[in-house]
This record gives structure tokens, sequence and C-alpha cells, in this order.
């Protein structure tokens, strides 16, 4: 298991508060030393704000592309790898429209748009926002990267250490811990006795960790001046076997990832989840990013895993979609029908779900992918079963959805 990310939450003011950015490397260059000893890899420190929208102020809002270019060179200059500048609010239309423009000017940069909220509802609208983002983005980088740095947010409250869903609403600084985890859900499961023996094996292992990561943290927060927020204990992937989710379904007993049967191995490995005790901050489910899991990307590239099985699975464990491979020619209209079924599933059973598609430029559906990056496996383009909504669905105003009882 290693730390995907230790995330410092803070408001660094606007214009920049250098001390505000000296303090957020500091503890995050302590934190790294402190978690390494422990006996942990940490991949990334991170840094999330106050939504960028409340830090500037609907009358500064055209500055966001310079506030994301300043907030690269500052987080560079105390050694953070990546910063999220949080969501684009329905409140200021123009949040969304400026987030290609932020894209565009940095590398390191992650932004986010709501979509729908416990108070309101889906926002018909801010769904087309998020579905412009994502088709104007698609053109920024080569194979429609850019689009791994946005995403849009269902029913996500502040707190959240994974990016790009990360952001904060508190005065007072405070830090969180990612995991990548789905090797341990591999391990329980691979020489197991039984579902039960495989279960609690996981599930101590998950405490096991998490005890120690907490203790750490604890020494942390007695140093320096930050709070702990809990742990974002998901199991998310690599692309590598023995750290796929799509292996773990599989040792469950899932013939392939997407062939039914597949729907109880997420329930079972998010029950296992929370059977586990913890300081749980975020998600602390599972991840099923098609193109960061070795597994997934086989299963979606031969057809048996479709964008409606990930969807469904959202149901009973994790995040949403995640790291979806489009067809280039995707409309608005098609995105904007997605949205707002993620948007409804999130709202009625009241949990966090995300959104971060990559319409590919030229791609069409089942051409391969050919990124050349590290944390992706590659796999083929899916198919969006999708046309543009009509009538009721396609409204301005907000659709109210309580959560099921």
């Amino acid at each position: 298991m290693r730390i995907r990310s230790l995330t410092y939450f803070c408001d660094p003011g606007w214009p920049l508060q250098q001390d505000r950015l000296g303090a957020a490397g500091n503890f995050l260059a302590q934190a790294k030393s402190a978690y390494e000893s422990g006996g942990y890899e940490v991949q990334t420190t991170r840094l999330a704000t106050i939504p960028f929208p409340a830090m500037l102020g609907g009358y500064r809002l055209a500055q966001l592309p310079e506030l994301a270019a300043q907030l690269e060179a500052g987080i560079r200059s105390v050694g953070i790898n990546y910063a999220s500048l949080g969501p684009a609010s329905p409140e200021y239309r123009q949040s969304y429209e400026l987030i290609p423009e932020a894209l565009s000017a940095t590398q390191n940069i992650f932004l986010a748009g709501f979509a729908a909220d416990r108070v309101s509802g889906i926002y018909p609208s801010a769904c087309r926002a998020c579905a412009q983002i994502i088709s104007r983005s698609a053109s920024i980088e080569r194979n429609g990267f850019a689009n791994l740095r946005f995403a849009a947010l269902a029913n996500v409250p502040a707190g959240s250490p994974f990016f790009p869903a990360a952001y904060w609403d508190g005065f007072a600084p405070a830090f969180a811990v990612a995991t990548e985890a789905a090797d341990l859900a591999v391990e329980a499961f691979t020489e197991a006795s039984s579902l039960e023996a495989g279960r609690t094996t996981l599930i101590a292992e998950i405490e096991k960790h998490a005890s120690q990561i907490e203790k750490i943290a604890s020494e942390l927060t007695l140093a320096l001046d930050c709070t702990f927020e809990g742990i974002d204990f998901s199991l998310a992937p690599f692309p590598a076997e023995m750290r796929s989710l799509g292996t773990a379904f599989e040792r469950l007993g899932v013939p392939k990832v997407g062939m039914h049967g597949s729907l109880a191995a997420a329930a079972i490995l998010t029950e296992s989840i929370d059977r586990a005790v913890f300081p749980r901050a975020g998600f602390s489910g599972l991840f099923l990013p098609i193109l960061e899991d070795k597994i997934l990307a086989e299963r979606a590239a031969s057809g048996t895993l479709t964008l409606k099985d990930v969807l469904l699975y959202s149901a009973v464990c994790g995040t949403g979609l995640d790291t979806v491979p489009l067809p280039g020619d995707t409309s608005e209209g098609q995105l904007t029908a997605l949205l707002i079924d993620l948007s409804a599933l999130a709202l009625r059973l009241d949990k966090p779900l995300t959104a971060r598609l990559m319409p590919i430029p030229g791609k069409k559906a089942g051409d391969p992918t050919a990124f050349d990056f590290d944390f992706f496996a590659n796999s083929r383009v899916m198919s969006l079963d999708a046309e543009e909504l009509s009538g009721y669905l396609a409204g301005k105003d907000p659709i109210p959805l309580q959560a099921r009882k």
C-alpha cells in the first residue's frame, strides 16, 4: 500500500500570500518525511484551496487564469507537486467559462465544477457548463490529456484529499491523507480460505495501516499548527496487475470485470471499507478509473466493461466515472445527459460522485488509446450511449431531488 497524496487545505488569499504557501510547503515536507520514515511511499504532496469563486469574488473571476498560473509558480517554489483551485459555482456562470483558459495556462493545477448539491438538486445549466469545459479542454493537450485535471462534482463536500475533487471550506489550515490501496484487496482475496476470511483480512489491513497513518498524523498536529481531517482510505489502483481493482474483482470470482457478479464484488469490497474503523475523509470507497487500472483498461478494451457498467457500480461503491476515454466527437449534449444521470444517482443515494471524462480528438469508439504516461494503462475509446436531452430535463431551473429514505 502507498500513500497517493498528502493534501494540505487552506485559503492562500488573492493576491497570493507567500507566507501561507510557505507554511503549506513546510508542513507537507515534514509530513512526507514523517510518513516515509514510517515506511510509506508518498507519491505526491498537494495543496487544495477554498473554491476559486470565493477566493476571487464575482467581480474578479476574469483573473482565474492569472491566479492559476501564479499558484502553479507558488507551489513549485515551495516544493508542492499539485494544487486544486476547487469547483466553479452555479452562482457564477462565468466561473465555468474561464476554466479551459486556466487549464491551458498551467500543467499542475486542477479545477472542478459543481453539477449538483443537496440544497438545490441537479443544476442542468451547470451540467451543460461542465460538458462545455470537457469539450473545450479536449484540444488543449495531446490525447485530450488536459481533462485529467478537471472533474464535474455531484454532492461532493469539502475535505477530500483526492484530486480533482479536493477543495476546502474552513478558515484554519488542515490536512488529509489519500491512499492507493487496491493491492490490499488483491492480497486479501488471493489465498483466502473463504469470502469472510478474505474480508476479515482486508478489514484488518485497512485498520492496521489507518492506525499507523493516524499515529503519525497526531504527531504532526502536535508539532505543527494544522488539523488532521482524516484518511480517504479508498482502494485506488495503479496500472499493474497486483495493484488493480479489476484483479481484486476477479479474485473474488468474477470471470471478467463487466460480467454479472461485478456489482456484488464492488459491494463486498466497499462494505469492507465501511466495516473498518478509522477517521474518515472524502470518499473512502472504490476508485474505478478506467485508464489507471490495468485490468479495467483491458476489459474496457475488449468491450466486456462498458460505461453503463461503471455508472451502475457507482451505486454501491466509490467515486463515479474516472479517466474514461471517449470519442473525440462526443457532443456537449451527450456529456450533459451523462452528467445529469450521475448527479441523480449521487443525490438519490446521498453519496459523493464525480466525473472525469476524456474525449480524445480524432478518435472514435473502439480506437486504441496512445497515452505515454506512467500512471495510465492504455485501452480503447469507450462508447457513450447518449443523445442530447430535451423537454423537462433540458430546462434551466434546478431539479430538486431528495435522498431516498
